[in-house]
Parts: C-alpha cells; sequence; structure tokens
C-alpha cells in the first residue's frame, strides 16, 4: 500500500470574518494571543507541503471564532467570545466555517484511502513555552496515540532524525499535550483504520518562532530535511515493516 502525504493547519491565522467582529468587543486583545492562532505553524506547514509535494489544507480564522481542532460538543469548540452568542449564530459559524473545513480533509483522506493509499496525516501547530506559569520542557513535540502502530513507529523515527541533527533541542513525543486528546487526528482515528490512516500533530514550541530570523529558518529546514528523510524510509520500508518493528521494539 502506497503512502499519500497529507499536511493541515488549523490554527494558521487569527482573522475574524467581518460579520462576527462584534462579538470579539472587549476581546480583542485576546486575538494577539498564543490564544488567538498558532505563530509559525502556517509557515512550518507550507514549508513541509512544498517539500513533499504534499496536498495543503489550512484555515486562517482565529481558533477563537471556533476552534478546528475540537471536536462538536467539546467545552472548548466555541471560546469565552462566541459561546454565548445566540444558538443560530453559533451554528452558522459552525456550518460555514467548522464543518467545510473538517469535512473536506475527511473526504480526501476517504478517497485516497479508497484508492489503496495509506494516508500519513501531518497537522502543525506551535505552542506557548510558559502556560498557567509552567514552563513546557521541549521544543519539539511530536503526538500520536501509542496503540497505533505505524504513529508510534514514525514518531520514533523523526524523533530520532531530529535529536541526531540538532542534538541542542529537546524533542519530546506525547508532549506538551497527549496524542490521544480530544483534536483532528483523534477524530479521523475514529473514522478510519490504523492501517488506512496515521495522524501526527507536530508542535513547536513558540519561543523558536517569535523571534523569528535565522534560528527560526534553521528549525524549519532540520523539521522539513528530518521528515523528508522518514518519508523515504517508508516508502523503503513499507507500512507492513513500519508496523511490525514497533512491535518488536
Amino acid at each position: 500500500m502506497a503512502d499519500h502525504i497529507l499536511i493541515t493547519c488549523e490554527h494558521g491565522g487569527k482573522r475574524i470574518p467581518a460579520r462576527y467582529r462584534p462579538l470579539f468587543a472587549g476581546f480583542e486583545a485576546l486575538l494577539h494571543t498564543h490564544r488567538g492562532h498558532d505563530p509559525g505553524a502556517l509557515a512550518l506547514a507550507r514549508q513541509m507541503a512544498g517539500s513533499l509535494a504534499a496536498p495543503l489544507f489550512v484555515s486562517t480564522t482565529s481558533r477563537l471564532l471556533i476552534d478546528l481542532n475540537r471536536s462538536i460538543g467539546h467545552p472548548r469548540l466555541y471560546s469565552e467570545a462566541t459561546r454565548n452568542a445566540p444558538a443560530s449564530v453559533r451554528r452558522e459559524i459552525l456550518e460555514q466555517h467548522y464543518l467545510p473545513y473538517r469535512n473536506q480533509v475527511e473526504a480526501h483522506i476517504a478517497t485516497k484511502i479508497a484508492q489503496g493509499r495509506r494516508v500519513i496525516h501531518l497537522s502543525s501547530h506551535s505552542f506557548t513555552p510558559v502556560l498557567d506559569g509552567d514552563v513546557r520542557n521541549a521544543d519539539i513535540g511530536l503526538l500520536y496515540d501509542p496503540a497505533r502502530p505505524g504513529e508510534a513507529e514514525l514518531c520514533r523515527r523523526w524523533q530520532t532524525r531530529l535529536k541526531a541533527q540538532a542534538p541542542e533541542w529537546t524533542v519530546r513525543r506525547n508532549y506538551p499535550y497527549t496524542g490521544k486528546s480530544d483534536g483532528f487526528t483523534a477524530y479521523l482515528r475514529r473514522r478510519f483504520p490504523a492501517d488506512g490512516y496515521v495522524g501526527i500533530e507536530l508542535e513547536i514550541n513558540q519561543k523558536h518562532v517569535l523571534p523569528g530570523g535565522r534560528a527560526w529558518r534553521a528549525l524549519r529546514n532540520h523539521v522539513t530535511e528530518t521528515l523528508h528523510q522518514v518519508m523515504t524510509e517508508c516508502r523503503r520500508d513499507g507500512p507492513v515493516r513500519m508496523d511490525r518493528s514497533i512491535r518488536r521494539s
């Protein structure tokens, strides 16, 4: 089964459509924090997609309107700016901004699996260096479901490549969040079997993003180069060998 690589970025911008801006009266400053979007996630997603000639799905609407990485019914699907809007407005936001994005990605995956391909989905994110007073001890996080062998093996290989190329980085698996937590990849795992869908969330510490410049470009290049190396290994070894290798470890 040949692999098909797919890149997405759910939190790529902080845009609020004009129709909904009145809802954000008093919340304007929040849009410019890490709550508004994931700085750097879109730039890295574009670079990975370009390097791998992979399809790219992105949203530049702020997660504070509706969070594309949360399931329907999750308490943080809507933010404090939108959760108290009339039910008709929230439904409109869901139908016009949430469902089209999620359904398009899901349909793309379903089509490729039906064609006999295994989909490797990389979802690009970034995280704030300090949250609620706690310093996050990682430069890069790779999130996956440990119960899915293909995901665990891909992340193990990618972590090894990243550490070899940049030993000064702290690369952790399932940190600063767990790959099984509510999110788009977690939802898609329920829709597609492990031998057809591999979902990985890539998390970059924003301390590397916000200063910009040469160091941020270098990190993007390292991440992209090592991903390219891992994907080459995947094509060489194939899904079956990858799945077996994690069972032996």
